[in-house]
């Protein structure tokens, strides 16, 4: 991702809070379901693009085979770093790179895997084309995407608690980035403009969100994603405030103790 945009920029505390609070709250079950499908056919060298704080390198790294290779990339340094703190070893490659135009060899990789990023590539056309320019032949891609915000109901309730805050321009990154690309038939032009020839598969994925306190996911996506930065712009000192209005919208939906919510997206899977 070669475009600065607040959307696309991870630094700060940001990749703290984001591995701290959002990767329990969401990720890690959808990180075992694309691992899984990765590891279901032999595998020897595996890409992942946008790979975050490394939620789904480690699943990787324990579902493939231990002699597998696996190449990390992402295009913020920030979010790299705090993914190496978290687990290094020699097989696993941390690597900066934009997912746009990547410096790495055609041919190279069995499957190119990506959790969550696609909806930030300002050009998915070209990444979805570096992606099948780096796979070998009948290599896989597979990523996932959030379906949109109404079926994610703790990033809606938190979209949706802001807008009081911000009345006159209210912050809707959760709803226009994570959550505004879902439409399977977008996603399938994209992938055949990127030159895969066959028809890809998708597969819904629900499953539940969960936390001991509502201002668990209140922190998650006001200080965890770069929700922040639209706050922050807007306000520099809403932070707390918008936070502790997310906390009590959650509270009042889905109560003061323990709280649970339904989140869902897409797997998609296409063979070059």
């Amino acid at each position: 991702m070669t475009d600065r945009h607040p959307d696309k920029e991870f630094t700060g505390s940001i990749p703290e809070f984001y591995e701290a609070y959002l990767v329990p709250l969401i990720f890690e079950p959808y990180a075992a379901d694309l691992a899984a499908r990765v590891a279901a056919e032999p595998v020897t060298r595996v890409l992942e693009v946008a790979a975050g704080t490394g939620v789904l390198t480690r699943a990787l790294a324990d579902a493939v085979p231990p002699d597998a290779a696996i190449v990390a990339t992402d295009i913020n340094q920030p979010m790299l770093d705090h993914a190496a703190s978290i687990r290094d070893e020699d097989r696993i490659e941390w690597r900066k790179a934009d997912a746009l135009d990547l410096p790495l060899a055609a041919d190279g990789f069995d499957a190119v895997v990506c959790q969550f990023g696609v909806m930030f590539f300002p050009d998915r056309v070209r990444a979805y084309a570096e992606a099948r320019r780096v796979l070998r032949p009948g290599g896989r891609l597979l990523f996932n995407t959030w379906d949109p915000i109404a079926d994610n109901e703790f990033a809606d309730v938190v979209t949706e608690a802001l807008v009081p805050l911000f009345p006159d321009d209210p912050p809707r990154f959760l709803e226009r980035t994570p959550h505004g690309y879902s439409d399977r038939a977008q996603i399938e032009v994209e992938l055949r403009a990127a030159g895969f020839a066959a028809a890809p598969s998708f597969e819904t994925v629900a499953a539940r969100s969960e936390a001991t306190d509502p201002s668990l996911p209140a922190v998650a996506y006001c200080q965890g994603t770069p929700l922040r930065n639209e706050i922050e712009q807007r306000d520099p000192e809403a932070l707390a405030r918008a936070t502790a209005i997310a906390t009590a919208a959650l509270a009042a939906r889905f109560g003061a103790g323990a709280v649970e919510g339904r989140i869902q997206g897409q797997v998609v899977s296409v063979r070059a």
